[in-house]
């Protein structure tokens, strides 16, 4: 038996399904839902039994629960949710409630059906995603937090925790400004600026010293960023890395840079004096030979120079900013051409866009500038154009210079170990490629389609 017509009328507009089933499953009524979400000609649909589209693994249970409401004597309504097949027999999840008061208007049961199929999926979805952050959590070796903004509450902090800080997850729950009872007194006042910055809703980056055993020689690396919510930080959250290792190479290599260039600058003063004196003082076969020494000793006190910019830029270089190109390259071409009058230098950046890359990239451009001059054939010529792309700055460097050798940039590109048979002759590359490498750029070697000069080419990424 059908609803009356002003009954069909109110269900059919109705976006969930919505039957009637007799105490054996029949179908005796579908409204015009039915037909929407399960594709089934209505006419058809009704008559046959529900339990024929129920999956397999869900008839068993859902079929339980319909003779258990039709026995039982007391009212009761029960939801089940469970798999339905579709006309072109695809599942459907829907989520179904049954009042097992018989409709005596109607001769039958009510039940009600809602596709419940994207949110069950998309709950499979954020559980899997939960599943994978907790293994991540509990195999990694960096501190994951969360803290509410104003650092009241934790309201997630794993295991690494307690390896770092040497302070265990109960005590940060229980009193979560703990953790700065382990932070080095003179970093503590910039941990609490820190804070403050991430519940004002502003990204942190800082390094600072923590105590495991009461010696204060660990440091970690610490990235927060906060979480805001209808314009309102709620949350922060964040990671913490041991980086104390990393720490400890950096003092290493800055001893060693501090004795050697030293060491090396003083030798190498008393060599070049000396020979100065020898030169004054001696005939002209000694006057050549004291020249070349100068010559050499003069390439090795540039070598240092070049050495302490390296470490200068693999230790303390800041990461990629915006640079505009355009005024960097016309300085560098003015300085070059004071420094050497003699040579051609020409630019072409009129089209440049603003890039990103660390500050160092200017010494790298200067260096290539410097070895295209110096190399020539002749009177120098170069020319240098810079074009923007889709993405980048192209910057290439064509001179009238011999070949560069393959060893002097091959090396730079190579996960070969340096060798007696396999190195370059310098550092001046080594430069060039680590400041291109840090400001996430590419740089190339070529030659010009005459093969009259060399081709250089910088690559970096455009500001947007």
């Amino acid at each position: 038996m059908e609803p009356p017509e002003d009954l069909r009328t109110i269900l059919d507009l109705t976006q969930d399904k919505v039957v009637v089933v007799d105490s054996d499953g029949h179908y005796q009524y579908a409204n015009a839902a039915t037909e929407r979400i399960l594709g089934y000609d209505i006419e058809a649909f009704v008559g046959t039994n529900t339990f024929e589209y129920i999956h397999p693994e869900d008839r068993e249970e859902v079929q339980s629960t319909f003779e258990r409401l039709v026995d039982i004597n007391e009212e009761l309504i029960e939801t089940a949710t469970f798999r339905h097949r579709a006309a072109d027999g695809s599942w459907i999840w829907f989520e179904s409630r049954m009042w097992n008061r018989a409709d005596p208007d109607l001769d039958g049961y009510v039940v009600s059906s809602r596709d419940v199929t994207a949110r069950l999926a998309a709950e499979r979805r954020q559980h899997e995603a939960e599943t994978q952050l907790r293994r991540l959590a509990k195999h990694t070796d960096d501190v994951l937090w969360m803290f509410s903004a104003d650092w009241g509450n934790v309201h997630f902090v794993n295991e690494a925790f307690e390896d770092i800080w040497g302070m265990s997850r109960e005590t940060l729950i229980d009193e979560p400004w703990r953790f700065l009872e382990r932070v080095h007194t003179d970093d503590r006042p910039d941990v609490k600026r820190a804070m403050e910055q991430l519940s004002d809703g502003a990204a942190i980056d800082i390094e600072y010293r923590v105590e495991r055993d009461r010696s204060f020689q660990s440091w970690v690396w610490v990235k927060g960023h906060p979480i805001v919510e209808s314009g309102e930080v709620t949350r922060v959250v964040g990671f913490a890395r041991d980086i104390t290792n990393r720490r400890r190479r950096e003092r290493q290599l800055r001893v060693l840079d501090n004795l050697l260039r030293h060491n090396l600058r003083n030798v190498l003063n008393v060599v070049l004096g000396h020979a100065d004196l020898a030169r004054q003082r001696a005939g002209p076969e000694v006057e050549a030979g004291m020249d070349a020494i100068t010559s050499v000793a003069t390439e090795l006190l540039t070598t240092v120079e070049k050495e302490r910019r390296i470490v200068e830029l693999l230790v303390e270089s800041p990461g990629p900013s915006p640079i505009d190109i355009s005024t960097l390259l016309s300085d560098l071409v003015a300085d070059a051409r004071r420094s050497y009058p003699e040579a051609s230098v020409t630019l072409d950046c009129s089209t440049a866009q603003s890039v990103f890359a660390i500050p160092e990239i200017r010494h790298a451009i200067a260096e290539l500038l410097e070895n295209a001059i110096v190399h020539a054939c002749g009177r120098a010529a170069i020319e240098i154009r810079a074009r923007s792309r889709s993405d980048h700055v192209s910057i290439r460097i064509e001179d009238t210079a011999p070949p560069i050798p393959r060893n002097e940039f091959e090396p730079l590109f190579s996960s070969r170990n340096p060798s007696e048979l396999y190195h370059g002759t310098g550092l001046g590359l080594w430069l060039v490629y680590w400041a291109v490498d840090l400001s996430n750029g590419e740089l190339g070697f070529g030659r010009t389609p005459k093969d009259d000069g060399n081709v250089v080419t910088v690559r970096l990424q455009t500001v947007r």
